[in-house]
């Protein structure tokens, strides 16, 4: 399976920048979902302004949930595909947020350093080829006791969770196709099915060394297919500043 490691994968989604912005505009409940996957971090909305990366942050809109949900908050929104970055950056944004260019595995070659207080990581880890590296670069740049939530399609293991994932991503494949993007719907498909369920992928991120780490189901068709996954550093790990 491609990942966003891979630059055909990442070719692809520069390619497919503008229909995925627009998808994802169209779409309210998806915006609501990151919403409340962005509250879960935990953190106070007011208060010392925090320090958040927004990891893999596509086309800003993991980025915009981040300043929902925490309107003070310092952002640092990172992403591999040079294309999905530039149609983020060029919206409108306070000036406390910054986008930078950088697969997930490299942060510290694209000068991205901690300490954070959260990391936020949308619809991420399964388009990396290696989802263990990417947690440890997320230790490496939270400060003791930073928190991380995880918001992506994880299924749950049941079969009609999986049938009703695949079925989504069939409606959309003909349109998806029709404006040259098919292969990118079909990887975003297998991605999903062949990677951990969410308890499984809960335990990655415990054997990560995360602590209270805990499995939070999302509400509507959604319910058993997008789930927000958080943990937290524990308080004597982590980068210090």
């Amino acid at each position: 399976m491609p990942t966003l490691h891979d630059a055909s994968l990442a070719g692809a989604f520069d390619h497919a920048a503008r229909s995925y912005d627009a998808l994802v505009r169209a779409n309210p409940g998806y915006h609501a979902h990151l919403r409340r996957s962005a509250r879960r971090l935990g953190l106070p909305a007011h208060g010392r302004a925090p320090r958040v990366l927004d990891l893999g942050c596509g086309t800003g809109a993991s980025t915009a949930a981040l300043l929902a949900a925490l309107p003070h908050a310092e952002i640092t929104a990172v992403d591999a595909s040079a294309g999905m970055l530039e149609r983020a950056a060029a919206k409108r944004w306070p000036g406390r947020v910054t986008f930078v260019h950088s697969p997930a595995e490299q942060l510290a070659d694209a000068g991205v350093a901690g300490p954070f207080d959260a990391v936020f990581a949308a619809y991420l880890f399964r388009n990396t080829a290696e989802p263990g590296q990417v947690l440890s670069a997320v230790r490496d740049v939270l400060r003791p006791g930073g928190r991380l939530a995880v918001h992506d399609y994880t299924l749950s293991g049941a079969r009609r969770h999986r049938a009703v994932w695949s079925a989504v991503c069939a409606g959309l494949l003909p349109v998806t196709a029709a404006l040259g993007d098919g292969a990118l719907y079909r990887h975003l498909w297998r991605s999903v099915v062949e990677f951990d369920t969410a308890e499984r992928f809960a335990r990655r991120v415990t054997g990560a060394g995360f602590a209270r780490v805990r499995v939070l189901p999302l509400p509507g068709w959604q319910t058993g297919i997008t789930h927000t996954i958080v943990g937290q550093l524990p308080h004597g790990e982590g980068a210090r500043a």
